[in-house]
């Protein structure tokens, strides 16, 4: 009889868990069409995938156009929800937004605990460091030395593959990830750990930077959206979605427009 009960009443939780929104049901096909809206979770910090204009409030880039294809596709609105490379494993476990899309990188610790998408872009991390100095840095045995000072942004793959890569070197880590192309520029630190795509939008907009192993990254990895788990309907249909884009040429368009 015990034993029947604690069944009943595992049962009676696993029910309502599915059914009253628990952080791993973050986000349902059926919810967002009711909201009339999608939330998307994002950084704005991150040309040219995601970016906030602090002037105007408005979000622009290669996922920001992305998130509203994505939005049109289910017959609704976006609504961006601002959260954080520190915070984005927190806020997507804890639901605050359907899916986050802003360049985040698929790696095996993100998807023990979240589910992420397909991937779509491939890139690599590379280098920003200042115009007339390429010749310097050539190699990360280059960069891993004490004298050199990194810079990047806390709790993203930069400042994990910087720690992990660059032992030797001279870490700073920075808040705002926007903010560090300049700071490059102004001397206050030597080399940015970044994005491929990141380092080619940075150069066009800064002449005081350049990207010397752009051509060359040192890893290999595509982007994905990240969510809660426990949604395998919704995942399925961001899957779709992403192929979509592919077969129909709308990522090479975005490519073109953004990065390339």
């Amino acid at each position: 009889m015990k034993k029947a009960m604690k069944w009943g009443a595992g049962l009676l939780a696993a029910a309502l868990l599915m059914a009253g929104g628990g952080s791993a049901w973050a986000a349902h096909l059926e919810d967002i069409a009711a909201r009339g809206t999608i939330r998307i979770g994002t950084t704005g910090d991150y040309r040219p995938m995601s970016y906030r204009d602090p002037a105007t409030g408005t979000y622009e880039g290669f996922d920001t156009e992305l998130s509203q294809k994505l939005a049109d596709s289910l017959h609704v609105k976006v609504e961006y929800v601002p959260t954080t490379w520190k915070t984005l494993t927190a806020d997507t476990e804890a639901g605050k937004f359907d899916l986050a899309l802003c360049g985040i990188t698929r790696t095996f610790d993100r998807e023990r605990v979240m589910a992420m998408s397909d991937g779509y872009l491939l890139f690599g991390k590379t280098i920003l460091c200042r115009k007339g100095e390429e010749g310097k840095y050539q190699s990360l045995k280059d960069l891993d030395r004490p004298e050199v000072k990194v810079m990047v942004n806390p709790g993203g793959t930069n400042e994990k593959f910087a720690k992990a890569e660059l032992p030797h070197a001279t870490l700073l880590v920075h808040e705002k990830n926007a903010e560090i192309p300049s700071l490059i520029a102004e001397g206050k630190a030597d080399i940015m750990i970044t994005e491929t795509m990141e380092a080619r939008r940075y150069v066009k907009m800064n002449k005081k930077l350049a990207a010397p192993l752009v051509d060359s990254p040192f890893t290999k990895s595509r982007f994905g959206a990240l969510m809660a788990k426990g949604d395998q309907e919704f995942l399925n249909y961001v899957n779709f979605f992403l192929a979509e884009m592919e077969t129909n040429g709308t990522m090479e368009q975005l490519e073109d427009k953004y990065i390339r």
